[in-house]
């Protein structure tokens, strides 16, 4: 049986990674999204076992002690981590699996699985940004200003990755990258573009 492939999606909060993935999901049979677990509380409207698995800080470190994440990282005071067994269980059934996770937890995926294809999904611009996470009324000021932070902290990373998509039409940035796991040829985004992002980020997380 053919192996399945592993695609790792990261991209800055507010991009509308979870979007595009469930796009994906809604509209290909041959995705199996991994369910991440974390520590933190669920958000309004979130259902345990879609969006995360919801556990305790004691759960979690016998999960790391046990050798039973793939990959797993602090972020914003919580731990946020992918289950083993699920990846690996799926890849070698056929399917195809999508992690949804951040910068660090991809680059151990990728040290973990070197056949991992790591894929950064980008706004249409740092303003645009911005405008997403004001937008969703949920965080306060001192939240928003903590993930343009770790936005920028994330830029440090952005390099290593295989392939940057535009997230400004979900159907669009989807399709993008159904044709990189079709090896259809895909294009990255022309790096003056994803640099000029990068720089836009790290001036808006100086505050300026």
């Amino acid at each position: 049986m053919k192996k399945g492939k592993l695609l790792v999606i990261s991209g800055f909060s507010g991009v509308g990674k979870g979007t595009v993935v469930n796009y994906l999901k809604e509209h290909r049979d041959n995705y199996k999204v991994s369910v991440s677990v974390t520590t933190r509380s669920p958000r309004e409207n979130e259902i345990p076992g879609i969006h995360y698995h919801y556990i305790s800080n004691e759960e979690f470190e016998k999960m790391i002690q046990e050798g039973r994440l793939l990959e797993y990282a602090g972020y914003v005071d919580h731990y946020y981590g992918t289950p083993k067994d699920f990846v690996e269980e799926n890849l070698k059934k056929g399917n195809d699996v999508i992690l949804e996770i951040e910068t660090k937890g991809a680059l151990q995926v990728k040290a973990n699985m070197p056949d991992a294809v790591l894929i950064f999904i980008l706004p249409p611009s740092a303003v645009e940004l911005k405008n997403r996470l004001t937008g969703r009324q949920t965080e306060t000021e001192e939240v928003i200003a903590e993930r343009l932070k770790k936005a920028a902290e994330e830029t440090n990373n952005m390099e290593k990755y295989d392939y940057y998509v535009l997230n400004d039409e979900v159907e669009k940035c989807a399709e993008h990258i159904e044709h990189i796991k079709n090896n259809n040829h895909p294009e990255s985004l022309d790096m003056d573009f994803v640099n000029q992002i990068k720089n836009e980020i790290l001036e808006f997380a100086k505050g300026e």
